[in-house]
């Protein structure tokens, strides 16, 4: 805590989610959780039950369920499905109400807010523990599976957003979305996504061992790692550039992670002879990462939701990776062009071709801004910086409770 600090002291935090604290999800709970800990806070979670996310991300596809019980819910119709995380109120309840018992002196309870959930905020008001709310989902947005109790969800929805003791958004277009839709909401501060500099940090060795062996030498590296899912859109990507590898040479793709798309891409790929420039590496061990991003030059985000706040991106920019990433607000709200990364028309791949091709042809630019992109991260945007942001949020709620 800096000099001068008057904020009050946190002890105790319940993290409470519904998560299967996997990928993404759990990258972000981590973070927090993790950050939240440097400063001497005592953290618990709550998961959903066989959901620890400090133990799946070693084991786990960022496709793949963490419990088989997991895989049966996520394929049952949508009406029951939608049911299913409705009776789970109930379960959240119940643990909720035994943790509080255990731990009467909890300072506050952080939430990554799920659609149907509502007890937990419920249960805070009761018993006058404040609540804030991570909104990182909502009814409001295009989902992969449509919600069929539309109408419940949205009211659901808004009621939580309003009796909430604050809200995170993870964008000002996601606030600004959530506000127009439900009209009055709790107190609210964005905070983009972040990544640890020291996570991110790569030796020469590294960088070299994985080259040689994936036979990257004296080639300029796009990769991507994550998901291989549609609205990620790397199959697309790989089938926009194919036509432009051949002028290309020097270029070499190397795309990490597994997924649904993955099968018909990587047929594709032996399909059109293209395996000497697109390097597919399938699912890896998770300490096999590291030295993976080492290797590459810059980044492709082909596609991502309009509201979101990619972690990918982050953790490419930490790796001092510069990053090609569609347009949206929320990528514009963090990335500056030409100095910590480059932007096409958000949808237009072949623009992102474009820019892959001829940032491909400029080694020194890509040194630049990938070190741009580093120090930016450094200074604003690691996990410690949002914990600043939620410790202050949490003092002006204190604050304005009190005076109230």
């Amino acid at each position: 805590m800096p000099d001068g600090d008057i904020r009050p002291r946190v002890r105790n935090v319940l993290y409470h989610h519904r998560t299967q604290g996997k990928a993404v999800e759990g990258v972000h709970i981590r973070g927090i959780t993790d950050a939240l800990r440097a400063e001497g806070v005592d953290v618990d979670i709550i998961s959903l039950p066989g959901a620890d996310p400090y133990s799946s991300p070693k084991a786990m596809s960022p496709t793949r369920q963490v419990k088989p019980w997991m895989g049966a819910v996520t394929r049952l119709p949508e009406p029951l499905f939608e049911v299913v995380e409705l009776a789970y109120n109930l379960v959240a309840g119940w643990r909720l109400r035994a943790w509080l018992r255990r731990n009467p002196g909890v300072d506050f309870i952080y939430e990554r807010y799920s659609l149907f959930m509502f007890e937990s905020i419920r249960i805070a008001r009761k018993r006058g523990i404040p609540i804030i709310l991570e909104v990182n989902d909502s009814a409001t947005v295009e989902r992969v599976r449509p919600l069929f109790f539309q109408k419940l969800a949205m009211a659901i929805e808004g009621w939580v957003l309003r009796n909430a003791s604050g809200l995170v958004f993870v964008s000002g277009v996601f606030r600004d979305r959530a506000q127009a839709a439900h009209g009055a909401i709790a107190p609210a501060i964005v905070t983009p996504n972040a990544a640890n500099i020291d996570k991110f940090t790569f030796t020469p060795a590294q960088r070299d061992e994985v080259r040689a062996r994936l036979g990257l030498d004296g080639h300029v590296v796009c990769g991507y790692l994550g998901a291989f899912v549609p609205w990620h859109a790397i199959d697309a990507f790989v089938h926009r550039i194919a036509d432009r590898l051949a002028e290309a040479p020097h270029l070499k793709l190397l795309l990490v992670g597994d997924g649904a798309t993955y099968p018909a891409l990587k047929e594709f790929v032996d399909a059109h002879a293209l395996a000497s420039q697109v390097v597919l590496t399938g699912r890896v061990p998770h300490d096999e990462v590291p030295g993976l991003l080492a290797a590459m030059d810059m980044a492709i985000l082909p596609s991502a939701g309009d509201y979101t706040s990619p972690v990918k991106l982050f953790e490419f920019m930490a790796c001092g990776i510069p990053p090609v990433a569609p347009d949206f607000e929320p990528i514009r709200e963090v990335l500056v062009e030409d100095q910590t990364g480059w932007m096409f028309e958000a949808g237009d791949l072949d623009a992102a071709v474009e820019r892959v091709v001829v940032h491909s042809n400029d080694v020194d630019g890509l040194a630049r801004v990938g070190a741009n992109a580093r120090a930016y991260v450094a200074a604003n945007r690691q996990w410690q910086h949002n914990i600043s942001d939620l410790l202050d949020f949490h003092t002006a709620l204190a604050g304005k409770a009190l005076a109230s």
